[in-house]
């Protein structure tokens, strides 16, 4: 700290925007790499981004899909777990290394699948520790859903979901992808017991982001028929939409 102390406040200010712009550098030659459907060259191109802008969502977003279309889970995972513990103020790159672990599930057995899960937890939650976003209470939210109903999880969803609603209540544009913490919210409610408020959710949700299949698709359901399509989207066999890119693309 005393170092710091030394060096004029222009000067770090500078050497930030260097690391900034070394970041986007090494972002746009992994994007090419990916364009040239090279995706194993490109996953330490968005390392290289990513060390020098860790909360670097968009960069952690394709740098994950890369993995996703390479299979390299456990690089992806072993990445991200050293650079939060390099830098552990990074909120998002807590979030995206939870969402490393989401991203293997699929292809994991149902033991290791339920580790995986854990783990993408713990780091979802300490994201919000850091910083409560409406990506990641959405994000944490939703996760606790695809828990079966012994475990004890769908209150705490329910709980990180009405505050993703909330808060997307409070911006004076609904975005499209706020649509995904309304669906959620409602199948909240209907592992809760609460088949009426889910079905008020949908409801609402659907004049806010009118013609979205998901939400139509819930309600032209009922009983049986709606819990069995609840819980085919929330199977861990399934892979989970953990693509970002509607956060910036709107």
């Amino acid at each position: 700290m005393k170092i710091l102390r030394r060096i004029p406040v222009p000067l770090i200010l500078l050497l930030a925007a260097g690391g900034l712009a070394f970041a986007a550098t090494a972002y746009e030659d992994a994007m090419k790499a990916v364009a040239a459907g090279n995706n194993a060259a490109a996953l330490p191109l968005f390392e290289t981004a990513l060390a020098a802008d860790p909360d670097d969502l968009k960069s952690a977003n394709e740098y994950r899909k890369a993995v996703i279309r390479t299979k390299e889970y456990d690089r992806a995972i072993a990445f991200f777990g050293k650079l939060t513990a390099q830098r552990p103020q990074a909120a998002y790159a807590w979030l995206s290394f939870g969402y490393a672990y989401v991203d293997k599930i699929p292809d994991a057995g149902s033991i290791t699948q339920v580790i995986l899960a854990n783990s993408a937890l713990t780091n979802f939650s300490k994201s919000i520790e850091l910083k409560k976003t409406w990506i990641a209470l959405f994000t944490r939210g939703n996760s606790y859903l695809y828990w079966p109903k012994v475990f004890g999880r769908a209150p705490l969803g329910l709980a990180d979901l009405e505050q993703a609603v909330a808060l997307s209540r409070k911006e004076p544009k609904q975005r499209s992808v706020y649509v995904r913490a309304w669906i959620a919210l409602g199948d909240a409610y209907w592992k809760t017991e609460q088949p009426e408020k889910a079905k008020s959710t949908w409801r609402q949700a659907l004049e806010l982001f009118p013609g979205n299949p998901e939400l139509k698709a819930r309600l032209e359901r009922d009983g049986d028929e709606l819990e069995k399509y609840i819980y085919d989207q929330l199977d861990p066999n399934r892979r989970v939409d953990t693509n970002l890119a509607p956060l910036w693309e709107e």
